[in-house]
């Protein structure tokens, strides 16, 4: 455990030594953020940060911990992750289209399944029972690949934003994973928290004032990551299992279903970027730039508090647990208009029964 410990301190420092040099790379291959409406940036920034993390992460996997996972997986893996990182590379030298990009996703989780067989293929859910999935796998795994892998890639809009948040998921992660996961897969826990290490390393260069930016290379590549090394822990999945994962990235998750509601309500394409996500809205609200990634590591925190609680709660404990996350994140959204300003069915409803008390009580009594 020392020696792990020591070598993922190394892979830390070695993420924290080469992000420059990606860094001067990027530059010379145009991989470049200029200002624009939609971004934050002032300046021309540098992308394709998540480079320096992706060789870190291999480094460690490969060079210092390369006797702790199978060969088959990780042949996978790593396939899946050099396809995703070079959609991630094309998009930010070129930017791709999202169709285009979207199809580099699908080819890295059909990688990653076939050839790695990393899949979730059987379910077991309260009062309904345990069933295969059978040829229904393949797409729920893609799917699930797919929705984790955009919802990290939305959240990237202000410095240091998606690496911190991935880190506090990732830990989470790991620490789920080495505690509740089979001695046989303790493997997952170690790779989860190389990844971790790299991140970190990076982190300082991405915090505001940011060096470089991650990316659509590093924001694909750690999405990816966290879908795939999620669908570990959930290859027989329980109602536990299911929901752990889905609360402790309940960050970008939610940032991405709301975005996909205000959408369709706002009669727009799905895939269309706007200025209103969870970091638009909270920088509209009057918080700094610092101000509002310090606080959605808040709350990204508090919701792996949250899946920390889950293993060790009854059925029905977690099933109450579930609904007051749902309310709590669904009053959450409406206080500061996620959705849009005039879009608080549940505030309404709130006010509209306490207005009804205060009636009558004041009512006299006969």
């Amino acid at each position: 455990m020392f020696r792990i410990i020591v070598k993922l301190f190394l892979t830390m420092i070695i993420a924290a030594v080469i992000t420059p040099f990606v860094r001067r790379i990027a530059f010379v291959l145009g991989a470049v953020d200029n200002p624009n409406a939609r971004r934050v940036n002032k300046k021309p920034m540098p992308t394709m940060g998540g480079l320096a993390i992706f060789i870190a992460f291999n480094f460690a996997v490969f060079v210092l911990l390369r006797q702790q996972f199978p060969t088959h997986e990780l042949l996978g893996i790593t396939m899946g992750e050099c396809v995703i990182v070079l959609t991630g590379m094309i998009d930010d030298i070129d930017e791709l289209s999202p169709k285009k990009k979207m199809l580099g996703i699908i080819i890295a989780g059909i990688v990653v399944y076939f050839v790695g067989g990393v899949r979730m293929d059987l379910v077991s859910l309260p009062l309904i029972g345990t069933f295969h999935l059978g040829w229904a796998s393949f797409p729920i795994t893609i799917f699930w690949i797919m929705a984790i892998t955009n919802a990290v890639n939305l959240i990237d809009g202000l410095d240091g934003l998606a690496t911190g948040v991935s880190i506090i998921a990732l830990f989470t992660m790991g620490v789920m994973a080495y505690f509740f996961l089979s001695v046989a897969n303790t493997y997952v826990a170690i790779m989860i928290f190389a990844l971790v290490a790299a991140l970190i390393g990076f982190l300082p260069h991405n915090f505001h004032p940011a060096k470089i930016f991650l990316g659509d290379t590093g924001a694909l590549f750690i999405g990816f990551m966290i879908a795939v090394l999620s669908l570990k822990g959930l290859k027989n999945v329980t109602f536990i299992t299911l929901v752990i994962p889905v609360i402790i990235l309940g960050v970008p998750i939610t940032d991405t279903v709301y975005a996909m509601l205000r959408r369709l309500l706002n009669k727009r394409p799905i895939s269309e970027a706007d200025k209103h996500h969870l970091h638009h809205r909270l920088m509209q609200l009057g918080l700094s730039h610092r101000q509002t990634v310090l606080v959605i590591y808040g709350l990204a925190l508090i919701f792996s508090f949250i899946a920390l609680l889950y293993p060790l709660s009854s059925l029905w404990g977690n099933i109450l647990l579930t609904i007051a996350v749902l309310v709590g994140l669904e009053l959450f959204v409406e206080v500061i208009g996620l959705v849009g300003e005039d879009r608080q069915p549940l505030l309404r409803a709130i006010r509209r029964l306490v207005k009804k008390m205060e009636r009558h009580s004041d009512t006299p009594e006969n």
